[in-house]
């Protein structure tokens, strides 16, 4: 098997893999507040304790994958053009 090949059919596998991904689970933990909700912070002692509410996630902890939004975007302009 060719590099060229080698190449394409592992490029190939990862996106067939991202897509399923995507498709069985379309949100994925928030990579600012991993999951939490909200930022964690210390206080004077260095015990962990609730620091403010997350802004990208929005105290939800999920966030929708880039695969799932792309997806989600080219079936709502598909909806739109075939009415």
């Amino acid at each position: 098997m060719t590099p060229t090949l080698l190449a394409i059919a592992l490029l190939l596998f990862v996106t067939l893999g991202y897509v399923s991904v995507c498709a069985a689970s379309p949100f994925g933990t928030c990579r600012k507040c991993n999951g939490f909700g909200f930022a964690m912070t210390t206080d004077r002692k260095g015990r962990p304790k609730r620091g403010k509410t997350c802004r990208r996630c929005k105290g939800h902890g999920k966030r929708i994958r880039v695969g799932r939004w792309l997806y989600n975007r080219a079936a709502h302009t598909y909806r739109a053009g075939t009415r």
